[in-house]
This record gives C-alpha cells, structure tokens and sequence, in this order.
C-alpha cells in the first residue's frame, strides 16, 4: 500500500492535470504550451506530460501547429452534463405527482454509453425505506430500468450479445434467447417489470424516456416490496409509471405522438 507522501503526490498530480484542462477550457483561443506554463507557473516539461495524457484520453486535441484546444471526451462530458441538468429540471415535478400517486420509492435513471446509472430517487411513504442509491449502476439484463434501455435502444441491446448474462436471483433472465423475447414484450407494452431479478423481495416498473431527437436517454420507475409491487404488476401502476415518463419525454420537448410510435 502507497505512503502518505505518495497519496499526497497522486492527489498533487490530479490537480495539476485538472489545472490544465481548465486552463485549455478557459482560454479565449488555442493555447501553446509556453503560455499553459507561464499561466499556472510550472514547468513545460510538466504541463507537456499531462497535456500528453489528456490528449491520449481525447480531453484535449492538439493542432497542426502544436496549440491546444478541448477534445472531443471533454465535449461529450459537457453534452452529458447539459442533458442531465434538463433531465431533471423536466423530472422533479412528475417524480413526486408519482409517488403521491403510487406509494412507492421513485427512481430517476440515465442511459450512459456502458452503463445505466441512477441520478436521482425519491424515497416511497411505506415506514420501511427502499431505496436505490443515487450513483449506483444498475444492470442491464436484470432490472426493468434496464430492459427498457435495452429495448428501446438498439446498438445497446447488440452489445448485450457479447455480454455474459450474470445470474444475481433465482428469478434472473440468464439466457439471452428468453432476453430478446422479454425485450419484444418490453417494446410492444411500454414498460418491463423485474420481479425479484436483482434483490429478492423486490420488484420494479420501469418506461422509457425519450428526447426532443426521439432517442430514449432516461428510465422512470417505481421500486417497492412484490408485496405491492406483484409479478404480475397492476395496470393503475402500470399506467401511473407510464404517463409519468410520457410527462418526462414531453417536458424534454418531445412530441406524445412519438412516444407512442416507438412504443408499438
């Protein structure tokens, strides 16, 4: 295990990379590196080493005649931010009209390019708190956030193919014929169900949330006991997660009649 004094130099040395990607950020134009050091007042020599790693990750790109400007990760980033921002703005209302309405813990999840993430949750009014921790990654195969990422989004749902199906219940989809057979019912109905898939004892349902561009970007879901949430979920809850991402897509800017298509 590293000492103190070597934590302290990886912690120095993150600094110092974040120091000049802002630097690269904030500047009017493209920058040299004579400039970067002169305006953080290190050395060229180090400003050169971690420009070389931010430009190997594509957090900055580098022109013909050797200046510095953000890369194509750093735009991505910021494009994802941007979305999330909007994302929840367009969420926070219909999140708790939904837990009025249903009971239960409410979960707001992004689509990322490998993962599905949760961003935000509002815990259900049952004295026994369930909740899904903000952050945490959920999986594809086995949560109904997941399936509904998956089968509204198709480059997704092909990556699963080379994906092993992890068996984390009893109740776990681990064959990916019956997974593509649960993705059609997912699409033809509007919404998945994951009844003891992940955590025993537990149940989800979970619809898609779709953009302005008619990409599905986010899942709505409510998560709770299969004591209230069954298998076989009731059609008001059912129809309450539904409308409420529906609500979501619209505030996004994204027209009913869309939602609607892609749902068949």
């Amino acid at each position: 295990m590293p000492d103190d004094s070597s934590n302290g130099l990886n912690i120095k040395s993150v600094h110092v990379t974040l120091n000049v990607l802002e630097a690269v950020a904030f500047a009017d134009r493209d920058i040299g590196i004579t400039q970067l050091a002169h305006k953080l007042g290190l050395t060229k020599a180090t400003i050169f080493r971690h420009l070389n790693t931010l430009l190997e990750r594509g957090y900055v790109g580098k022109t013909a005649d050797s200046r510095y400007r953000l890369g194509i990760k750093s735009h991505l980033l910021g494009r994802m931010a941007s979305a999330t921002i909007d994302l929840l703005a367009a969420s926070e209302q219909v999140m708790r009209d939904l837990r009025e309405k249903t009971g239960e813990t409410v979960v707001l999840s992004v689509i990322e390019p490998k993962v599905l993430r949760v961003v935000t949750t509002l815990v259900g009014k049952s004295p026994f708190e369930i909740g899904v921790r903000t952050g945490s990654e959920l999986p594809f195969h086995a949560s109904a956030q997941g399936k509904v990422a998956l089968a509204f989004n198709q480059p997704l749902a092909a990556t699963m193919q080379r994906r092993a199906l992890v068996g984390l219940t009893k109740h776990t989809i681990a064959s990916a014929a019956q997974l593509y057979r649960e993705l059609e019912l997912v699409r033809r109905r509007g919404w998945a169900s994951a009844p003891e898939e992940v955590v025993l004892g537990l149940n989800a349902i979970a619809a898609p949330v779709f953009d302005e561009a008619g990409q599905c970007v986010a899942t709505l879901a409510i998560v709770g006991s299969v004591q209230f949430i069954p298998g076989e979920p009731d059609a008001r809850q059912t129809a309450a997660v539904v409308k409420s991402a529906a609500r979501i897509s619209q505030n996004l800017g994204h027209a009913p009649v869309r939602v609607a298509r892609a749902m068949r």
